[in-house]
């Protein structure tokens, strides 16, 4: 378990308040696992790992006082780093559809560059803007088959990211579709996936506090998101009842997506 204060060794501004840090990690992570990151007097939250190796990397998107604050860190500045925890993908052989929505590109694109042979791996990368597609030019790296859409048509197709999805699953035959986005994305791919008989992994967020599976703050129909997850099979993910319904606060009441 890798739990160190690391200097921050690269900051790339991705997309519109979005943005990538990297930093020294001596441990083994597998595409799709998270680590708890601490910003010293502000915070400590779940990021899914985007880059692994030697030189690891998150990617934030601003939205609240602790994203803000991960976001305004420097090249040098210092922030405290422990995991990897949770299930990541499973990439079994055949052919792969990675399915990424917003910054959720982050943890699919671990998943791509996983896959050695490019040819077997595509990726349909979604956003509701042109300023916030993030990884393509990463993804044609790790993929023959890159498609890109936008809510409002301001880059590549106008339309949902599952729309496409769903299009290519009609054209290609896909072993599995890898899945990480907001849950409303997430529970209609699984639509998708249904109904054009593919399985699928996706990849689920909730409010996390320990990250171990301790606190309980991120259970969701009796399973730990932090432990259990945060990928689960398409076949978990349907048994849940609370799944694109209902999450956890701050407080541990249920509130509505």
């Amino acid at each position: 378990m890798f739990s160190k204060a690391v200097k921050i060794e690269q900051r790339v501004e991705e997309g519109k308040g979005i943005t990538t840090l990297r930093f020294p990690m001596d441990a083994k992570v597998r595409p799709g696992q998270f680590v708890m990151v601490w910003i010293p007097g502000v915070d400590e939250i779940p990021m899914s790992v985007s880059f692994i190796g030697a030189l690891a990397g998150i990617t934030v998107k601003e939205v609240g006082e602790a994203t803000r604050a991960l976001s305004s860190l420097k090249e040098g500045d210092v922030l405290g780093v422990r995991g990897p925890y949770g299930n990541g993908w499973h990439l079994p052989p055949g052919r792969v559809l990675c399915v990424g929505g917003g910054v959720g590109m982050a943890p699919i694109m671990t998943a791509a560059e996983g896959i050695a042979d490019r040819t077997r791996v595509d990726v349909a990368i979604g956003a509701r803007n042109a300023g916030e597609i993030i990884f393509e030019e990463r993804a044609r790296r790790a993929s023959d088959d890159v498609r890109t859409t936008t809510d409002d048509g301001s880059y590549g197709l106008k339309g949902t990211v599952v729309a496409l999805a769903d299009q290519m699953m009609k054209v290609k035959r896909y072993d599995v579709v890898l899945g990480c986005g907001p849950e409303i994305m997430n529970r209609y791919l699984l639509k998708a996936c249904k109904d054009n008989s593919v399985p699928c992994q996706l990849s689920l967020e909730r409010l996390m506090k320990c990250g171990a599976g301790l606190c309980g703050s991120c259970v969701i129909d009796g399973l730990r998101v932090c432990a259990d997850g945060p990928v689960f099979t398409g076949e978990q993910v349907e048994r849940m009842t609370e799944f694109g319904r209902w999450k956890r606060d701050d407080a541990g009441l249920r509130v509505s997506l």
